[in-house]
């Protein structure tokens, strides 16, 4: 019989200090440190500690007893339960320090190199209504928050359409607003719930694995386009049909309707065989005079407007004069590779997903773009000491690598492949800095720039221009 644990003790009357690592506040309690989600530096709090090792401790506010002077009244009414948006209690200009500073941190403490002054962080025009993609979860058993339970009422009605407990696959939250997209994206999620409860159609039982209504996708372009991907956990033919009906004659904003039987364990849609409904099977995105077809399974960053900004700074930092072999790794559909394509010679792009890479070569064709080439396979595999022999040694890298960073096998032919200049895109800081310190027996950090995609979150993009150190006016070198 296993030993029953001893409650964990509430600490009180704690002023939480600063704000730490992932969006989390922080305390220090005689020699311990306590990571506290959703408070802000100054407040003075109870914290009810939910696990404790030797040197800190997690815990969650239990009783707010003074405010902070900087806590703000976060905007969403699902603040502190959803964990999509941990700090919209704190104003703007403060995430911006907050994620200024965790730049800086990473570079620092792990990269160890020399670096130069940290350009100030790029913030987001829009703090509310950014985001392009949305993606929903319809459930038959909402979560119900610690004030539902303690109030001892009774909640019959429990089916859900909104987003996942962080931590756990089978919780989802009822979302009633969201404040990150559109209005359309809560008014279509609310009408595919309304719809479903007035029709008997089943919500999904994430355990068991049954039911119709699983998940449902919205992109809502910045050319005003609009995909709309539904995805459903059973074939019943009467009942997509009547849903896709109804969804296709309410929103005439719908330009691309889409839906796809979902029947594995998972929700991805990435292995799913996802059907045209009504509409265009993409929807267009625009940039810099340049159009991006998107697909149901096409990456494009959720921030349109601010991924612009983004892709400037990478395009700056490349330095190109119009006559360079580049090379774009982790390329996806090909947004950077062709936003750079009219200052260079050629654009190599190399990316894992067949899917992206049909879409890369495709937005070339649509842009009349024709010195890019695209390549599918694993990074490790595709860029090779052999493909660089190929296809030419590149005179700049670009590299936006998934937030683990890039292989240890790719650092490698990096470096012998010696292009005169490397821009690092990364949304994670910690893993590029040490992908920087690998970097660092070949080539110097010469300008560092973070961008903010996300307000009201603790992610962070960062831009870093690296120069090969024994050629550092790259352009005027001949290569």
């Amino acid at each position: 019989m296993a030993r029953k644990r001893k409650p964990l003790p509430v600490l009180e009357a704690v002023t939480i200090t600063d704000v730490a690592a992932e969006g989390n506040a922080l305390a220090r309690v005689d020699d311990m440190v306590v990571f506290v989600p959703f408070g802000a530096p100054g407040d003075v709090a109870d914290i009810k500690l939910d696990k404790k090792k030797k040197s800190y401790a997690e815990g969650h506010i239990d009783r707010l007893i003074t405010p902070g002077e900087i806590r703000q009244q976060p905007r969403c009414e699902h603040f502190g339960v959803c964990g999509g948006c941990r700090w919209q209690h704190l104003p703007y200009d403060f995430q911006l320090q907050c994620k200024q500073r965790q730049v800086t941190d990473a570079l620092q403490r792990i990269a160890k190199v020399e670096l130069p002054a940290i350009s100030p962080i790029k913030g987001s025009e829009n703090i509310w209504n950014y985001r392009n993609k949305m993606e929903y979860t319809f459930s038959n058993r909402c979560w119900l928050t610690f004030e539902q339970l303690a109030s001892g009422q009774e909640f019959p009605d429990r089916d859900a359409a909104g987003f996942h407990i962080p931590g756990a696959f089978d919780k989802v939250l009822d979302i009633k607003a969201c404040h990150l997209q559109d209005d359309l994206g809560n008014r279509l999620r609310l009408f595919v719930k309304d719809f479903g409860k007035a029709h008997g159609l089943s919500f999904y039982d994430l355990k068991a694995q049954t039911g119709l209504l699983r998940t449902l996708m919205i992109r809502i372009a910045s050319t005003g386009e609009v995909m709309v991907v539904m995805a459903f956990g059973q074939d019943d033919r009467e009942a997509i049909k009547s849903l896709l009906d109804a969804m296709a004659a309410e929103f005439s904003e719908i330009t691309s309707l889409m839906y796809t039987v979902n029947t594995k364990v998972n929700d991805s849609l990435a292995d799913q065989d996802i059907r045209l409904w009504s509409g265009k099977d993409h929807i267009v995105e625009e940039m810099d005079g340049l159009q991006f077809r998107v697909g149901p399974k096409s990456f494009y960053q959720t921030n349109s407007r601010q991924a612009y900004e983004l892709y400037k700074v990478a395009r700056d930092f490349a330095r190109l004069t119009g006559s360079e072999l580049v090379y774009d790794l982790y390329t996806g559909t090909g947004t950077i590779a062709n936003f750079v394509s009219r200052n260079a010679g050629h654009v190599v792009g190399i990316e894992y997903v067949e899917d992206a890479i049909a879409d890369a070569k495709l937005n070339s064709a649509v842009n009349g773009i024709d010195n890019t080439e695209f390549y599918a396979g694993d990074m490790k595999d595709v860029l090779t000491d052999e493909f660089i022999s190929e296809h030419g040694r590149p005179d700049v890298m670009i590299v936006d690598p998934p937030r683990a960073g890039m292989h240890g096998d790719v650092v490698d032919v990096i470096l012998r492949a010696e292009p005169a200049r490397i821009v690092y895109v990364s949304c994670n800081p910690a893993t590029q800095a040490r992908d920087l310190a690998l970097l660092d027996c070949k080539y110097g950090v010469e300008a560092v720039q973070p961008v903010d995609m996300f307000p009201h979150t603790h992610h962070v993009e960062n831009v870093v221009a690296l120069v090969r150190r024994d050629k550092p006016d790259v352009q005027s070198e001949e290569l």
